[in-house]
């Protein structure tokens, strides 16, 4: 658990950067936070690592007090990943991924079968990926190994700086479905700094919204959507975005995923998480002894077939 105990920072210039920050992270969840440039979202980051300091207040992690802790050591058990994401050029990506671990002094074989772990993890073949150099990776496929130099050392606590803001669409898509993907495997507290609302819709378990440097409603994306706390948030997000979101039945089977047991059928169609819920009954409508096979980034996540589809349906009613 991270706790936020009324944390004023003003820089230099006079920034008031935060002003009395009260909050309570808990553990093994991914909490967004979101906002306006300027709000405070990377510097309320920042204090974890203590790559900034506040000037009055203090952080707790686990109850112990980081200012009593040695800044080296404190960000040797911290995974952090940055949107330059910050591979080293004349480093492989083996060598880049057991940074960490080196510097923590691991055996070789356990840092080894560590990084191939994550490796595969993320979706790249270690023997084809591990003796390149960064600049021989594509973007998406260099932030995927900044995820695994980040978990390499096994924190509990991850903190992510708008990681994929610089990617293309797709591959930004990619490593947001493969985040999902990951937490729900690894379960790390992860803080996640991002401009963009629809990512953090999709992604988070807990959404801090700030503005001028104070947190102004913190919530599960769903509460957000359905009771925005005030106007700020309201606009923040966009009318639309909310009227959206709460149409009835515009939910994902990534949505509904967990709830789905393995059913048997002739045959199955295979489709991505990302599908809405009705189109994948519209596949079903006229032959119901299919079934469909849910898949995320080529992994599969389960099978679903009309009946429990429609389930699906009533369960979201019933929580409407």
């Amino acid at each position: 658990m991270i706790r936020f105990e009324n944390i004023i920072k003003v820089f230099p210039d006079g920034t008031k950067a935060l002003q009395n920050v009260s909050l309570t992270i808990p553990k093994e969840q991914l909490v967004v936070i979101i906002g306006p440039s300027g709000c405070g979202k990377t510097t309320l980051l920042k204090l974890i690592n203590r790559l900034e300091t506040p000037t009055s207040g203090e952080v707790y992690v686990e109850g112990k007090a980081i200012s009593t802790i040695d800044p080296v050591e404190l960000r040797k058990t911290i995974g952090y990943v940055i949107q330059r994401i910050g591979l080293f050029p004349h480093m492989t990506i083996e060598k880049n991924a057991g940074l960490v671990p080196n510097l923590k002094g691991w055996a070789k074989d356990k840092t080894t079968a560590r990084i191939h772990e994550l490796m595969n993890m993320v979706g790249l073949e270690p023997e084809q990926y591990l003796h390149k150099y960064p600049l021989e990776l594509s973007g998406g496929q260099q932030q995927r190994i900044g995820v695994v130099r980040a978990l390499a050392a096994n924190p509990d606590i991850i903190l992510m700086d708008e990681p994929f803001s610089a990617l293309d669409p797709i591959s930004r898509e990619q490593l947001q479905n493969e985040m999902k993907y990951l937490q729900e495997k690894i379960k790390k507290t992860i803080i996640f700094v991002t401009h963009d609302i629809d990512e953090a819709l999709k992604i988070a378990d807990m959404i801090i919204v700030m503005k001028n440097g104070k947190i102004e409603q913190v919530a599960t994306p769903t509460e957000l959507i359905e009771n925005p706390m005030n106007d700020f948030v309201k606009n923040y997000i966009g009318v639309e975005r909310i009227n959206r979101k709460k149409s009835v039945g515009k939910r994902e089977l990534q949505d509904f995923v967990s709830f789905f047991e393995s059913e048997t059928a002739t045959h199955y169609i295979e489709v991505d998480a990302s599908m809405l819920v009705e189109e994948a009954i519209a596949l079903l409508e006229n032959d119901s002894t299919k079934g469909i096979q849910v898949k995320r980034n080529d992994r599969e996540l389960g099978f679903v077939n009309q009946s429990i589809l429609l389930r699906a349906i009533l369960a979201k009613e019933e929580v409407r």
